[in-house]
Formats: structure tokens, sequence, C-alpha cells
């Protein structure tokens, strides 16, 4: 029988495996008729076949789920009365979650990954066995798995499918590598408490991440990588820089800036606006508080109820606003609005709640507490291409005054075969999802399109930046809306004087504000670019003898806008030194007799050291020269 192997015709006999046209151990898994299979699957006539190895995404969730399951194999060895409860890849490693009398511990992790390299040298096939449901329910009703059970009830399909290996075997769609012997190298990082389903009100499980490579040096390098991490995470330097903090008695997932975080979120803020109105933005403000039937109208209530929260006011549901549009929306029907007034650009730095599950709070990452930078574009279709272009120019120009170059840029569109899940026309989509295209091609920037990836409402494009280790982080957004404006009919008046419905752009360029502040500490590991440093230079007088001195070199910095502060406290200058670097002030001068009888400062620049001694005019020209760059 013929079938197509990474696009070239082969004949191959019936009954061959996919494993059968693999050579060497690289071959994870593949796609056969646009499906992740096994290597042990079947190869139909006429088949298309693909390849997946470590290199491709696919390859990587296959071999992080597979390693996941060794780690289970090794903890069930170990720890026979854990219960499993699930165990997926994710964008970085793998984690399991498993219901124990007690928290795993360091030790413990360290026992896990010896019996996980006893698994691993066994070479123990991943067998898929396809079950009927309710004989699958009776196994792990047996095993004492009541979270495996939990799982299977919500299942619809009559049949599930499970791999096994050896005795150990587990509920999982896969697919998996074909035996244990390809998880090579491994490490397990970590362990944390998790909530089963995410839910305070459900058991706390014990879960361990881990990682895996095909090569011991990737996993090597990984680990340099993740200790870089640890020391950028922003919660440590968020405390040690004295910038935020998350008070547990007054609310988790709330976040209260202290004034050197203040300074750089005011900062951000600021930028933002001065960019906004220059783009010919016209800023807005609402309220944090909207009647309950403003949320039914706009659907945010039957989708979101979950994650929004409700207050009673005068017997009738009040809501902590979750978003931004339906104000928007209100605003721009306060009166007619004619073709000569499109495009309206709305934007507003607005201060949203979403009751996110306590199981996945994290920093600034993931807060109750939102500063959206929401802008709203009401405009014609024939409008549309142009104005992505301009939020395009202006997110792009935007992120990289902070210093981001690198950037991965996603489009989402719908699933073609599944149109009856979406809302809109099939010209609308057409036009919209052009519109992005075009945008994006106009502007040079790379994308990959994400089929089945947009939201029923609306294609969209997100940008993803690239920090200094390389890690993405969820930005900008770009979101087309084909909901609101026929809910709450946004409409305009044409040239005939007929009403016609708006276009309606939602757009967000720092996304989330806590988010991006948490992404710019662990890009800078704290470091702020001279602009954005909440405190610029610290003058340091070596005795009392250069105190007066050392007020005029701190008043002239003053009279130039500079943020500069005095220590003139009883500590020995080595001392005074290492505060000001643990502080990570960008520039230290110190003033000595030296500096008092030549008129100069000894500079000090964070990162760097010592840069010698300038007479003091001289380093405020540097300082006005650096200033200039970054701004």
């Amino acid at each position: 029988m013929m079938v197509v192997l990474e696009g070239k015709n082969i004949e191959v006999a019936k009954g061959t495996l996919v494993s059968d046209l693999v050579h060497g151990e690289h071959v994870l898994a593949a796609y056969m008729n646009g499906h992740l299979v096994d290597l042990n699957a079947e190869i139909p006539d006429g088949a298309e076949l693909r390849f997946v190895d470590f290199s491709h995404k696919e390859g990587k969730k296959v071999y992080w789920h597979s390693a996941s399951h060794v780690m289970a194999m090794a903890v069930k060895s170990l720890f026979p009365e854990a219960k499993l409860a699930i165990g997926p890849s994710i964008d970085q490693g793998f984690y399991y979650d498993f219901d124990t009398e007690k928290p795993f511990s360091q030790d413990d992790l360290v026992l896990i990954e010896k019996k996980m390299g006893e698994i691993v040298q066994k070479k123990m096939p991943f067998q898929r066995v396809v079950m009927r449901k309710d004989e699958a329910i009776k196994l792990f009703s047996q095993k004492n798995e009541s979270y495996k059970v939990e799982l299977l009830q919500e299942i619809e399909d009559e049949h599930v499918t499970l791999y096994q290996n050896d005795d150990f075997i587990d509920l999982c769609r896969g697919p998996h590598v074909p035996h244990t012997g390809v998880i090579h190298a491994f490490k397990l990082l970590s362990v944390a408490g998790a909530y089963w389903h995410g839910d305070v009100e459900q058991p706390m499980l014990s879960r361990i991440y881990g990682i895996a490579f095909t090569q011991k040096a990737d996993l090597n390098v990984y680990l340099e990588k993740l200790e870089d991490a640890r020391q950028r995470d922003h919660r440590k330097l968020g405390s040690e820089l004295e910038l935020f903090t998350i008070f547990e008695e007054a609310g988790a997932g709330l976040v209260y800036w202290h004034p050197k975080g203040a300074f750089i979120k005011r900062s951000i803020e600021e930028y933002w606006i001065e960019e906004h109105i220059a783009a010919g933005y016209q800023l807005v403000s609402t309220p944090h508080i909207a009647r309950g039937h403003l949320w039914h109208r706009s659907g945010h209530y039957d989708y979101y109820r979950d994650n929004m929260f409700v207050v009673p006011v005068d017997k009738e549901e009040y809501i902590l606003k979750p978003m931004n549009c339906p104000g928007h929306i209100l605003i721009f029907k306060s009166k007619v609005r004619s073709y000569k007034d499109l495009p309206l650009k709305f934007a507003e730095l607005g201060q949203v709640y979403r009751h996110e599950l306590s199981g996945t709070l994290h920093g600034l990452l993931r807060v109750r507490g939102i500063t959206i930078d929401d802008g709203h574009i009401f405009c014609q279709p024939q409008q549309i291409e142009d104005e992505i272009v301009k939020v395009l120019e202006l997110t792009m120009r935007m992120l990289r005054k902070y210093g981001f170059e690198n950037f991965k840029i996603d489009l989402s569109v719908r699933d073609e075969h599944k149109k009856d899940k979406y809302l809109g026309t099939d010209e609308e989509w057409a036009q919209a999802e052009q519109g992005l295209i075009s945008a994006l091609q106009r502007t040079g920037l790379e994308y990959e399109k994400q089929e089945g990836e947009a939201v029923f409402y609306g294609p969209k494009i997100d940008i993803k930046l690239l920090d200094a280790l390389g890690r993405e982080w969820q930005a900008t957004t770009i979101q087309f809306d084909f909901n609101l404006p026929k809910r709450f009919k946004i409409e305009y008046m044409d040239q005939g004087g007929k009403l016609k419905e708006v276009v309606a752009i939602h757009r967000a360029i720092y996304g989330s504000l806590e988010r991006f502040i948490g992404c710019l500490i662990e890009h800078y590991k704290g470091s702020f670019p001279l602009w954005l440093a909440p405190i610029q230079i610290m003058v340091l007088p070596i005795t009392d003898k250069q105190a007066v001195y050392a007020g005029t070199v701190l008043q002239e910095c003053l009279n130039m806008g500079l943020r500069a502060e005095l220590n003139n406290k009883s500590e020995r200058i080595g001392q005074k030194i290492r505060e000001a670097e643990v502080q990570k002030i960008p520039y230290i001068l110190i003033v000595g007799k030296k500096e008092v009888e030549n008129s100069t400062v000894a500079v000090r620049k964070h990162g760097k050291g010592d840069i010698g001694a300038m007479p003091l005019k001289d380093f405020l020209n540097v300082i006005k020269e650096e200033q200039g760059g970054d701004n």
C-alpha cells in the first residue's frame, strides 16, 4: 500500500507500524493524518506521516509527559499509598500531583530520582490500552485511585485510553515515547502544594515539578538558566528592592506598591498616556463597579461568573468590573456617532478584579486586582487594516522602549471545520482575519498562524515578549469582537444617514501592568535602565568631613531633575557601597578628601564597578547623554 512520509510517496506492507519506518531513537512520535500517534501505531493505506522529535514543540510535550509517567511509577513504587491525580507536560517540563499523607521533602526527591533511573534502565514499553469507561472506573476503584475515577466520570466518551508500563497503569490520551529508556537526562526540581482543580475547597495535593532532555549537556544548560531565573524571581527581588508586597492579611492577589514600585508603575503609566494621546486616543475613566444587568447584557456574566466578584447593593447585584469593555461602549453610545467621528479610540488604565483561584495566584504574574491598559477602537470595515497597523507600530515602539527586541507573535484564527462554534458571518471573519494578516505583513512582523485558537467572538493577535532568558511573557493582545457590537447595538450613521454596526477592536499593549512589571523585574534582574530606576544616583561621603560637599553634589543632581539620594549614615564606606549595590542603584558617587579638594566624584556604575574619578560636570554630562539615549 502507498503512504506519504515527510511529503514523499513510499510503498509499505499492510500491517506496517510507524516504528518500522523509524531509524534511530530521535523520533518520539508521529503525526498521522493530522493526529499525533505513538510509534507503535499501525499505518493505514494512504496515510500521511510526519515524524516528531524533541526539536518540535509537540515532541517536547510527548517526551515530558512520558517523563511524568516515569516519575509517577517511581513514586508509586516508593510510596504505594500515594494517590495519583494528574501529570501533564507544561511549557517547561512536567509535573505530577499526588495525594499523600505528608508532603514530599527534598530528600524524597533524591530517592524518587534514583528510582526513576532504575525504571529508565529497564526500558519498560509504554503500552496503549483502550478500555470501556465503566471497566476503567472499576479498575481504578479497585486500586483506590479516587482522582482517576473522578476524571473518568467527567469523560463523555464510551471508551477511554490508558497507558501501561509493567504493573503501572494510568489514565492518559497519550501519545508516549516507545519505552522508558528513551528518557535520558532528567531532574526533579521542586515540590509545591496544589489544590485539586485549583479550588481551595478541594484537597491540597503534593506537586512535584521536573524537567527532562535527550542530552545531559542540554539539561546542564537548562539548570544553569534555572538558577539565573531564581536570582531574577520578581517576588524575591520585589521584596529585596522594596517594590511591592502582597499582604496575606489584606487578601491574596492584591498588590500593595511601595514608593519605589509605585514610581516604576507611575513612570510606565505616564509613558503610556503620552504615547496614546500622541496616537489619537481619548482617555476615559470608568467606575470599578457596575450593575449586574450590564454584565448579563455583555455576556460576561454567563461566561465568566465564577471569575467575578458579586456585591449585593440595594437588593440588586453589582459586579466589580472584570474588564473595561462595557464601560467604553456606554461612553460611545452616549450620543449618535457619525462616520466622520470614526475611527474613535478610547483608552483607559483601568483597574479590574477577577476571582482567580488561590492555587493559580503567582506574585505579580497572576493577581486578582489587575491594571489593564485597555483600548477600544470603533471603526468602519474599510478602516480595519490601517488601524491594526497603527496598533502594531505603537506596540513595537512601546515595547522596544523597555529593551525588548525579540517577540513571538501568534495569529489566532477560527477552525474552518467548526464554524458553528463562532459568532459572526463568514464575511466578517474573512475581513477581520485578512485585516490582521495584511497589517502584520505591512509591518514586517513574523508570526505563526494558530488554527482554531481564536476565541468564539473574533480572531486576534497575541504578542509575547522574549526576556533575557528566552522565556515567553504574554503582553499585547489585539482582538476583534463580533459579540459586543451586536449585544449593545453599537452603531454609527453612514454617509446616507443609515445606522450601521461598528467594527470593535480591543487591544492592550502591556496587557496587565502587574504582569508587565513582573516581567521587567525579571528581564533586568532588578537592575532597571537609568530612566526607569526609582533611585538613579546615591551620593556617599566617606566621613562626616565631606558632608557639605556631598550635599552640594546631591543638589546639583537634583537640579538636573535626577532622582538622587544621600547616605550620610555613620557607617563604613564599604557597608554603604554594599547597601547601594544590593539596591541595584545605577550610579554611586563616592566623595572623600581627594574629591573635595579636586571638585570631583569617584564614580561606580552598577554591574561594572569603579569607573574612575571625574569632575562633577563631566559626570552630569555622561548622565544627560545616557538619559537621552534611554528616552
